[in-house]
């Protein structure tokens, strides 16, 4: 996946996992009541800073914390864009 947007410095772009539509004992939660994804891609990288390179790849699933970076969309597409030191952890 091809963005046309370049992260600066430590930040790093994001596309959000789809939020769960069903529990495990299948009962469907309406939009309303979903909760926020807190796991995502990588789809672009920032340089990092000079002292700090950036650690995070493209294509890298993450996790990162509930209030989080900033939503944006581009081309019709939920992106999320924050520093690398916002991610919890690689999965």
């Amino acid at each position: 996946m091809s963005v046309n947007i370049r992260p600066l410095a430590d930040r790093v772009l994001i596309q959000p996992a789809a939020a769960e539509e069903t529990t495990a004992s299948g009962i469907i939660i309406p939009d309303t009541a979903q909760e926020k994804p807190q796991r995502g891609t990588v789809v672009a990288v920032g340089p990092g800073k000079v002292d700090e390179p950036t650690t995070v790849k493209v294509g890298d699933s993450v996790l990162y914390g509930k209030y989080s970076g900033t939503d944006l969309q581009l081309e019709g597409q939920d992106y999320m864009i924050m520093r690398e030191s916002d991610i919890l952890a690689i999965v």
